[in-house]
């Protein structure tokens, strides 16, 4: 009986040797290894990446540091005899920063509050004690009125220069005459913002009749 003759392989043009045949499903072997050892790495490197997304998305991340002042006992301890605004505050709203000067460039006593709106808007109030139309004129830059509105009972003119490029935070500014001087809010929330502390300014205003 005649065995079946071992084929020949067309890279060698003869048969293959036992050596040769170990050696390339030793070859074959290794090749499938590495493989799996490459796809084990991916998939391995995808696990890591989707444990760190569901970290960072379930992880609370910290906010801003943002100092918080009490505006209304700075008020109160202020070395002034007339009183200065400290209007309430609607939920959700802050004070970062809150001063009296009686010593400015202006010879106008000035108490300054500013404040945070709980979508990150900001507000600035300053009161000039006894102010002059020079002092009125530097917080506006020298900027004309672009209309008028009554809150609450309380007068004001507004400058409305949100559509004017680089005029920061005298891009919406109020003003209203008060029986000691001024009031200015100046800033970069939005007009309703700007509303609900003019309304809250009028309250606090008639406490002090």
């Amino acid at each position: 009986m005649n065995s079946k003759s071992a084929p020949v392989v067309a890279e060698l043009g003869r048969p293959e040797t036992p050596a040769e045949t170990a050696n390339r499903q030793e070859e074959s072997r290794q090749r499938r290894r590495q493989s799996q050892t490459l796809s084990n790495l991916v998939i391995a490197l995808f696990a890591c990446l989707a444990v760190v997304l569901l970290v960072v998305t379930f992880t609370e991340q910290p906010g801003p540091n943002i100092p918080k002042v009490d505006y209304q006992k700075i008020a109160l301890q202020a070395d002034v005899e007339t009183a200065l605004a400290s209007p309430a505050l609607p939920s959700g709203w802050s004070a970062n920063s809150a001063k009296f000067a009686a010593d400015t460039p202006d010879n106008v006593a000035t108490w300054y509050i500013g404040f945070l709106t709980p979508k990150n808007g900001y507000i600035g109030l300053k009161q000039g004690i006894d102010s002059n139309p020079t002092w009125i004129a530097n917080q506006l830059d020298s900027r004309r009125a672009t209309g008028s509105k009554t809150i609450s009972g309380l007068a004001w003119s507004i400058y409305d220069y949100r559509s004017t490029a680089e005029v920061g935070n005298l891009a919406y500014v109020m003003q209203t005459q008060t029986d000691s001087g001024a009031i200015v809010l100046f800033g970069t929330a939005s007009e309703q913002d700007f509303d609900v502390l003019a309304s809250n300014l009028a309250a606090w205003q008639e406490t002090q009749k």
